[in-house]
Parts: structure tokens; sequence; C-alpha cells
């Protein structure tokens, strides 16, 4: 079966050809994660950083309905202001293309994609997981089913508290991925750099990661890799805040019906709006922090497959 690519753009195709570092970056924080202009000027500043640690950035979209790889400055600016861009995980690309919808990529469809695009790793902001309550609702979010499958490894600050972290923990131990904590021995928690919970492992430098990456990869294990990043201490807000804050948009999020896809996008919003726009400086922050690490583990990784 010959596999469905996505359109390279040329600095990405010319980057890969020649066996040089690439850092993969999802679209639907600049179609559903931050308000125009923001979402344009953290997309451009997110490639500038992979770009100053020595990679070429492939922000991952769907555009008219053609999967792509690699966006031009006027096709960024563009997918940052236009309408009716739809939100897609990776069982809905197939009918936004049929469709010739542009869309937002989420972690899981962005995963999928890198992977057909011979791209091994993948900076975003946090990924999702098990949803609290998911005893009941069975809300558990296909990043980490991706994450099962697909042997991208995905740099993030973390899951947000607004999701039960044991148990997504749990989950991605079911799934057999490594979760490796970067520079701490506990899980981060997206806006908090603690979480309460022990991640499995701890390395410390890019170089480190990027060699555990390519051993993953040689054992044929199949799977993704989760690096868990913590955001910058100067931009984390404090955890009894945060929780709190948290702890109120999820009740109204109830109160008002909203799930499935809707929920994470509302509490995301609303606890902007109750931390008076602190909790979208912090976003800004951890997504450009991991964007450095991830790029510092692409130019390692490509010197251990050249060598």
């Amino acid at each position: 079966m010959t596999l469905h690519k996505p359109k390279l753009s040329r600095e990405v195709a010319e980057a890969l050809a020649a066996g040089g570092p690439v850092v993969a970056l999802e679209s639907t924080i600049i179609t559903h994660g931050m308000p125009y202009p923001a979402n344009l000027e953290t997309a451009l500043a997110v490639e500038d950083v992979v770009r100053e640690n020595g990679a070429v950035p492939a922000t991952i979209a769907v555009i008219d309905g053609e999967l792509r790889a690699g966006l031009e400055r006027a096709e960024l600016e563009a997918l940052a202001q236009a309408k009716g861009v739809v939100k897609a995980s990776g069982r809905d690309l197939a009918v936004a293309m049929v469709r010739k919808q542009s869309a937002g990529t989420t972690v899981s469809a962005t995963m999928l994609l890198a992977d057909l695009a011979g791209i091994d790793i993948f900076a975003t902001g946090g990924v999702g997981g098990v949803h609290r309550g998911a005893e009941q609702s069975f809300d558990i979010s296909a990043d980490l089913t991706e994450l099962g499958r697909t042997k991208t490894a995905v740099v993030c600050a973390g899951v947000k508290s607004i999701l039960d972290i044991a148990k997504t923990l749990e989950y991605l131990e079911t799934q057999r991925v490594p979760v490796i904590a970067y520079g701490t021995d506990e899980f981060p928690a997206f806006f908090t750099r603690t979480s309460g919970f022990k991640a499995d492992h701890r390395l410390d430098a890019a170089e480190e990661i990027a060699s555990a990456m390519h051993l993953h990869h040689k054992l044929g294990t199949g799977t993704g890799l989760l690096i868990a990043n913590p955001i910058p201490e100067e931009a984390a807000l404090s955890n009894a805040f945060i929780d709190g804050t948290i702890a109120d948009a999820v009740r109204e999020a109830e109160e008002r019906g909203i799930g499935r896809k809707e929920l994470t996008p509302f509490l995301l919003a609303r606890i902007n709006e109750l931390s008076k726009g602190e909790s979208l400086k912090a976003n800004i922050a951890l997504v450009k922090n991991n964007a450095a690490l991830a790029a510092r583990m692409a130019v390692a990784y490509a010197a251990l497959k050249k060598g």
C-alpha cells in the first residue's frame, strides 16, 4: 500500500533530503488555541526558536484539503485569520481531505503526519490525556493511543491539570510509551512545574534524550516517546491559583453541558479570562521552551542517524 504523504515545503524537503534536523509543529494552537493576532505571533516566534536552535520548523496543517508539512509565512498568516477552519485529529483527516477543508491538526494528527513525512520530533504545548470522570464518560484523548502506535517523539510541558494526571500516566504505561522528564524527577502539569506525580525517567540533556530515542527506535518498539519539559520557572503559575481557576472552569463546563472536542478549548479560554491573561502568557512561554528543547534534540538525533 502506498501511503499518502504530506506535501513538504521546499525548506523542509531540502532539510529532510540532507538528513538535517527538522521539528514538527502543530497548528491547532494557531486555529483553535489562541486569538488573533497572538496565534500568528506565537506561531512565527516558535518557528524562530526552532531555527535559532539549529533545526528547521515544519508547521503541519491541512490547507484546502491538502496535507502539508511546512508552511510559508503568507500561509501561516492566512490560517491564523481564516474562518471555518476545523480541528482535526488523526481520524478526521480523510474527511477534511475529501471536503477540501482547512484544518488545524491536533497532537494525534500532527504525530501521524510528521511520521508520514519522515519527521521524528514534534514540539507542542501539552498533550491530551484521560479526562476527569473518564470512568463514566470514557473521555480519553486520541493523543495517547497515537503515542502508542506512532514513533514520533513528542516534547511537551506535560498535561494540563484539567485532566486526570494519574490515569493519564497509567494509560501511557499501558500503551508502552516511555515518559521522560527533562531535568526533573516530577511530571510537570503544563501551567505549573509540578504535578505531585513522578515521571518514569529523568534525563538532563537533549543529547541524552536523542540517544534514548535512537535506541528506542532500534529496539523496534513501535511507540512514540513523551518528553515532559517543565514550563520555565519565571513563567509558571502557582499550583493553588491554577487549581482553583481550573476547578471553577470545569464546574462551569459541566453546568453548561460542554464536553468532547469543545471541552478543552472552552476550558483554556475560560481559564485565560479568569487568570486575566496570565495563562496565555504562560502558554506562549512553555511552547517556545519546548520548541527550543525539541530543536536541540533534533540536531543531536540527526547526528546519530548519520553516524
